[in-house]
């Protein structure tokens, strides 16, 4: 009996990338909202006359609201679901940046940007595992990614408004601008759809298919995939009802520590501390307020370029493949970077410039490496009933390590110069290499289900990579 074709649908990949580019505008609000500090925290510590503590408390303080956004968004986006969950993301990052631009002292500015945090680690949270939910098997890592490099052009668009703008916009602008992007968001998510998962798993299968049917190329897949959302809801109930201790239970735990490992792995290894502190470690060692603005921005044109790179072959390479070919990169810059540091070369011409290029160098390898999986291995790797409370904590981690290397950044520059504080993040890096070589799976090419299913069995450390046919354009 021959088997019925189906023709791919028309306008299938192209509402695809519509559904990614208007949520991934909540990335380039978590990338603008955290790298604009790193140009307007000069004129905000000349303003208010901040001291380094300070200065830290001010960087530092939308990384606590992200703590708390990301744990906060877990029960809200399994109960009123991921889309309605952004859209509330959105209108607090509207009330953020509003807040933070209007601020006329240091503390109220910190408080505010709390209140901006919980839209950034809510967004964190929730968009990934959107974007996750609503991929095919055979493009989820380029899709999700899409979230990653958002996050990029956000941080570039913030460098460039530091650089250019900084003689013709006060901090409060900058900071304020945010605002309109916040708002196209909220707008443009009337028209997408809800995630399939997550109505499979508390509204109803026939509202599942429904969207299936708007994001898969034909009716055999939205079968197929249908299935196996109904066995893995069978077998692992509603999300609103998972225990937060199902977490903690043997058979879950190797996705536990592989994701929480890397989400903090990527933060350890001080990639913040590039993007937040570059022109103030820059000016410490000897720049001119200009050419340490001008500095930054190339680590942000870098790390978007990078994680373009990273978006495009990621799906074809895998994603524990191509972390562990880059950071032994990282390593190396950055003990270079190190030496560099601390024989002084920033004060003659020819050093200062060898610096810079170090810099960018050890930005290629991170970018490209361990920060294109650290939203991905998040969104994919735990099962279904308790996916929205797991990837909350994988933000948290991520966070809370954000947290903890930009709380301390300036005062380990203090502490060990910063030739001593490169060789600390050096040594990190060489952990992060040893982790992801001992628990990190290759999930590439798996469907959801299918990683869920391998964990479930006790084979979650057996995936490997899983060639896919070439994503539609």
């Amino acid at each position: 009996m021959a088997l019925a074709v189906h023709p791919p649908r028309a306008g299938i990949a192209s509402f695809l990338y519509v559904i990614t580019g208007v949520t991934a505008i909540a990335g380039f609000l978590y990338g603008y909202d955290t790298g604009i500090i790193s140009g307007a925290l000069l004129p905000i510590s000349s303003e208010f006359h901040l001291g380094h503590r300070m200065q830290e408390i001010v960087a530092s303080a939308i990384l606590v609201g992200a703590v708390l956004g990301a744990l906060g968004c877990a029960t809200i986006s399994e109960r009123i679901g991921r889309k309605r969950t952004i859209m509330t993301v959105a209108c607090v990052f509207f009330l953020g940046s509003l807040a933070s631009s209007l601020s006329p002292n240091p503390h109220l500015l910190a408080l505010s940007r709390v209140l901006l945090g919980f839209a950034v680690g809510g967004s964190s949270q929730v968009t990934p595992m959107y974007i996750a939910e609503l991929a095919p098997p055979r493009c989820r890592g380029r899709l999700v990614i899409s979230f990653n490099l958002s996050i990029g052009v956000g941080i570039l668009v913030a460098n460039i408004v530091g650089f250019t703008l900084q003689d013709v916009w006060n901090w409060r602008w900058m900071i304020a601008a945010a605002v309109v992007p916040a708002i196209v968001l909220f707008l443009c998510m009337f028209a997408l759809p809800e995630s399939p998962r997550w109505l499979a798993e508390n509204v109803s299968l026939d509202q599942a298919r429904a969207v299936l049917d708007r994001v898969r190329d034909n009716s055999s897949d939205v079968d197929f995939e249908l299935g196996e959302i109904r066995q893995v809801v069978a077998e692992g109930g509603s999300g609103r009802r998972a225990h937060w201790s199902l977490l903690l239970e043997p058979w879950m735990r190797p996705a536990a520590v592989a994701a929480f490992g890397v989400a903090a792995f990527t933060q350890l290894g001080g990639l913040e501390t590039m993007i937040y502190y570059t022109p103030t470690v820059l000016s410490g060692a000897g720049f001119g307020k200009s050419a340490a603005l001008l500095a930054s921005l190339g680590v942000s044109i870098v790390f978007v370029s990078m994680t373009a790179i990273g978006r495009l072959i990621v799906d074809r390479v895998g994603r524990r493949r191509l972390t562990l070919v880059m950071v032994p990169g990282t390593v190396v810059s950055l003990i270079v970077l190190g030496a560099m540091f601390k024989l002084g070369m920033a004060k003659t011409q020819n050093g200062s410039l060898g610096l810079v290029v170090c810099l960018l160098v050890y930005m290629v390898f991170n970018a490209g490496g361990v920060q294109v999986i650290g939203w991905l291995m998040g969104s994919e790797i735990f099962p279904l009933a308790i996916r929205g409370k797991a990837s909350s904590i994988h933000a948290a981690t991520l966070w809370g390590s954000n947290l903890i290397v930009t709380s301390t950044a300036l005062s380990t520059v203090a502490l060990l110069g910063p030739g001593g504080a490169m060789w600390v993040y050096a040594f990190l890096n060489c952990l992060c290499f040893v982790f992801v070589w001992r628990f990190v799976p290759e999930t590439t090419g798996h469907s959801l289900e299918d990683i869920e299913n391998h964990l479930r069995a006790g084979k979650f450390m057996e995936l490997r990579m899983k060639r896919a046919t070439p994503p539609n354009r």
